[in-house]
């Protein structure tokens, strides 16, 4: 690689700490069939990256109980037992992103995240606390792969394009990274990552 990396950037969901919204409802709806209905036709993808950029959770329920009244329970159920859905982080990552604070990197964070339910993983997992700093989505109404999001973290942290990297685990991120101009790697599993690192010279 021809420039030096100086600063990475990690995703959090998927690549620090597991999410899977399926682990409280396979309790709440037994059937599969009806859970991924639920998750298609409800409390979808859309409607919740909308948390992620900003709307509150009192009205992202409210708009969904006035379509589907009868579902108030599980609608509802989707913010009350988040925590389950991130029961456990990934610690050949964390090991990863603590080594490379401890050599005096530069790590930061960007994350599509809802505001609320970020400070709450922060104080479940406190490795979410050592980096520089972390851009929130819903903090800044602003999601990936937007280039206004990159752009926002870029100036947040005074951070050279060229010298900057970015882990995520979905390659829409990954390539809107790229396209603003950081390397970007997707993360496929911890040994991967080591080498991606390794690739741009920089060895965990």
């Amino acid at each position: 690689m021809t420039t030096e990396i100086k600063h990475i950037v990690f995703d959090i969901g998927k690549v620090l700490i597991h999410y899977d919204p399926h682990l409280p409802f396979a309790r709440l709806i037994p059937d599969e069939t009806e859970r991924n209905w639920f998750f298609a036709n409800i409390c979808t993808h859309d409607w919740n990256i909308e948390q992620d950029r900003g709307r509150t959770w009192e009205e992202a329920e409210a708009l969904l109980i006035a379509a589907h009244p009868g579902r108030e329970e599980h609608i509802r159920a989707f913010r009350k037992y988040w925590h389950e859905m991130v029961p456990h982080a990934y610690d050949d990552s964390v090991a990863i992103l603590e080594g490379l604070i401890a050599e005096g990197r530069d790590v930061t964070m960007l994350t599509n995240f809802a505001s609320d339910t970020f400070r709450e993983a922060q104080e479940r997992f406190p490795f979410l606390k050592l980096p520089r700093g972390v851009t929130v989505s819903g903090d800044v109404g602003l999601i990936k792969p937007d280039a206004a999001i990159y752009e926002s973290h870029t100036k947040s942290f005074g951070l050279d394009p060229k010298a900057t990297i970015f882990i995520d685990d979905a390659p829409v991120n990954v390539e809107g990274a790229r396209t603003f101009g950081w390397n970007a790697v997707l993360f496929s599993g911890a040994d991967k990552l080591r080498s991606d690192l390794a690739a741009y010279g920089l060895k965990v």
